[in-house]
């Protein structure tokens, strides 16, 4: 991994001690794709980082700043540029306490980091995780800092030795995996759970919406379980078909097949997943 560390636009050695993310969390992030030296939706991902800081009233570095940095990160280094890039924007310094300082310069770090592994040839195992998540609409669809929920979420898939979580609300409602958005197929149509309360609104489930004619819906569990294919997304990984959830066994679909096409004309990145599935 490498990393590069700002406040405003000043380079910096280190995060400094007082900085409200690392003490609160106070701050955003967004994980990103590379490849070939660019990142798809880099608006997209920019745009929800906007909707962030608008929320949590932080101020946002310079854009072209930030941009430039990035590039600078992934240039010259093989293979072409490809791999994750990480921005982390944090609302800065500040005296001790929750209330946060006026008018402080946020702290900025980019990390490069290298592409993740393929996914399972035959798919995900996936299980249920006992971690609920809290319902908080001003926090909802965003990408926060505080991510305690989603790592106490995926530890549990990890001890167990499974590839992937599915997380519900306190109501009972399936929100997301641990680390990505869901899909499930039925009857013919594409559903996704609603993210009003609680979860983040991903780039990759937002290109795949309208393409799909996916439908936001309040989904329980049976939902999932007797749905006729399931895929997780994300940014970084594009579509990973599930074939397992608990009892639950799914072959191969052409409903999924069919998604993840759509995703390779979205962006040629993509189309990688296609051959290394």
């Amino acid at each position: 991994m490498t990393t590069r560390i700002f406040i405003g636009n000043r380079r910096m050695d280190a995060v400094a001690p007082d900085d409200r993310g690392l003490a609160y969390g106070d701050g955003l992030f967004e994980t990103m794709r590379v490849h070939r030296g660019t990142v798809p939706w880099w608006d997209a991902h920019w745009s929800r980082l906007q909707r962030g800081a608008q929320r949590l009233r932080l101020r946002l570095p310079d854009a072209g700043r930030v941009r430039e940095e990035a590039a600078a990160l992934f240039a010259g280094d093989p293979p072409a540029g490809d791999g994750v890039l990480k921005l982390i924007v944090t609302r800065g310094g500040g005296t001790r306490g929750y209330a946060p300082t006026a008018e402080v310069e946020p702290t900025w770090l980019l990390s490069r980091h290298h592409s993740p592994p393929p996914a399972p040839a035959d798919g995900l195992r996936v299980r249920w995780c006992e971690t609920r998540l809290a319902s908080q609409p001003l926090l909802a669809g965003i990408k926060h800092c505080n991510r305690l929920e989603q790592v106490l979420a995926r530890a549990e898939c990890s001890e167990a030795g499974f590839d992937e979580g599915l997380v519900c609300d306190h109501d009972g409602h399936v929100v997301a995996a641990t680390g990505a958005n869901l899909f499930v197929f039925r009857e013919g149509q594409w559903l996704t759970p609603m993210l009003d309360r609680c979860g983040v609104a991903g780039v990759c489930r937002a290109r795949l919406l309208l393409p799909l004619q996916a439908r936001e819906a309040r989904l329980d569990r049976d939902a999932i379980e007797t749905a006729d294919a399931v895929f997780l997304s994300n940014a970084v990984r594009g579509i990973l078909p599930v074939a397992r959830l608990g009892t639950r066994a799914w072959p191969p679909h052409p409903a999924i097949a069919a998604a993840r096409a759509v995703l390779a004309r979205l962006h040629p990145a993509f189309a990688l997943d296609l051959e290394h599935p």
